[in-house]
């Protein structure tokens, strides 16, 4: 599967190689992200990076833009270090929800994913976000959820249920399995049966082992495999995709805070039992989008969709500004009042870079990059550009390169375009 159109990343003077900092989930505090830069002379160091992906209906919502945005700000602050980044994505292109939607609204789920799929890739490029180098759909992956699966027949078991015997995961073979939500079993319980798991079904050695092979049903899209007709399951998927291109133990793994579990936690733990080490070095995690004050969910309906504010003339860079001056992790909702904001933020930005004078702006690109290594703290980069913009539009400058400067740290590490 394609991804979508890579964007020129304008280049900036050196900087220093103070390492990246994120909050990673499963140890609660910051930690520093990624290989070292390799010396000067020597091929770029690789930082490896896997997201999960879009289950492709209601495309693209605010809360997939801030989760993409996010981690985009990442892939920028590592190349500004000078890494090769190797970042993948899945798409979740078969799946119950994506059935049910497809059967609710009399469109073929092939149909719907490939549409919903290229309406993401849009939304993407008109947002900046640089692509990933491998973008996987989930029916491609089969045969590499085939290949993992056969490296952990102890961990395997099938239900006793003659009508659908579904294959499983012991979670009980995976001896960090917790470690990265952090979770009682009380609670992942209760967390399982609310998104998406089965803790209830008769015939599991666990409540929480998960799915791994959902056997063929009458009218549901199937293929084959060594454990027989039928599609994986949603967790095995990431495992099997994020392994086979970034290797058995990677950089970071990214995604929604809703992912933590299970569906972070069950990736882990199939990754782990399948290789014998740590699936993901770090764990870390964006927050949940609201709108209006109130949860913004595809089941209460009340989602805004970048499509929908681009086909309303809304520059796609004022949306990028939205995401990136409410902090990564924070819980937040999306106000119209946010967007007039981010609007005013733009206009007052590209006004300064076209001076044909301005102060210099050393300091300020010193201050992104700080900023961003920091957690990715976009609010205080997005404020260190805002007081360049107020000073050089109220006190002359001398310094004709400044605003260029400005247009390239923009882009370059904050994705903007000016």
């Amino acid at each position: 599967m394609h991804a979508w159109s890579a964007s020129s990343v304008p280049t900036l003077p050196a900087g220093p190689a103070d390492p990246v900092l994120l909050h990673d989930t499963a140890s609660g505090v910051r930690a520093a992200v990624g290989p070292d830069p390799a010396p000067a002379g020597d091929s770029p160091a690789t930082a490896r990076l896997y997201v999960c992906g879009i289950t492709p209906y209601d495309a693209t919502h605010m809360g997939h833009a801030n989760t993409y945005v996010a981690f985009d700000l990442l892939h920028r602050a590592w190349l500004d270090r000078g890494l090769d980044v190797h970042y993948v994505q899945n798409v979740t292109d078969v799946d119950d929800p994506l059935l049910e939607r497809a059967a609710q609204t009399g469109v073929d789920w092939a149909q719907l994913a490939l549409e919903q799929t290229q309406l993401f890739r849009e939304d993407m490029e008109a947002l900046n976000v640089l692509p990933p180098r491998n973008y996987v759909g989930a029916v491609e992956s089969i045969p590499l959820v085939s290949e993992l699966l056969a490296t952990m027949p102890g961990a395997l078991y099938q239900v006793d249920d003659p009508e659908h015997p579904d294959w499983y995961f012991s979670v009980a073979e995976a001896e960090g399995f917790g470690e990265v939500s952090g979770l009682d079993a009380a609670t992942m319980a209760t967390v399982f049966g609310e998104r998406g798991g089965d803790p209830g079904r008769p015939g599991k050695k666990d409540p929480l082992d998960c799915l791994v092979w959902r056997m063929a049903r009458p009218g549901e899209p199937s293929w084959p495999s060594p454990l027989g007709e039928g599609r994986p399951g949603w967790h095995i998927e990431c495992t099997a995709i994020a392994t086979h291109f970034l290797g058995t133990s990677f950089d970071v793994q990214g995604g929604g805070s809703d992912l933590v579990f299970p569906h972070h936690e069950m990736c882990a733990a199939g990754g782990e039992v399948a290789f014998g080490a740590p699936f993901a070095q770090h764990y870390v995690h964006s927050g949940m989008v609201g709108l209006d004050g109130a949860k913004m969910s595809k089941s209460q309906g009340n989602l805004v969709l970048v499509s929908r504010l681009r086909e309303q003339g809304v520059d796609p860079m004022a949306v990028r500004l939205v995401l990136l001056s409410q902090h990564y992790r924070s819980e937040w909702s999306w106000t119209p009042e946010l967007l007039a904001e981010a609007e005013e933020r733009l206009g007052r930005w590209r006004e300064a870079v076209g001076l044909s004078s301005a102060l210099g702006a050393d300091a300020t690109v010193a201050e992104v990059r700080r900023a961003l290594r920091d957690d990715l703290d976009a609010p205080a980069a997005l404020a260190a550009i805002d007081a360049w913009a107020s000073a050089s539009a109220t006190i002359d400058g001398d310094d004709g390169e400044a605003g260029p400067l400005v247009t390239r740290v923009a882009d370059a590490l904050l994705g903007v375009r000016l």
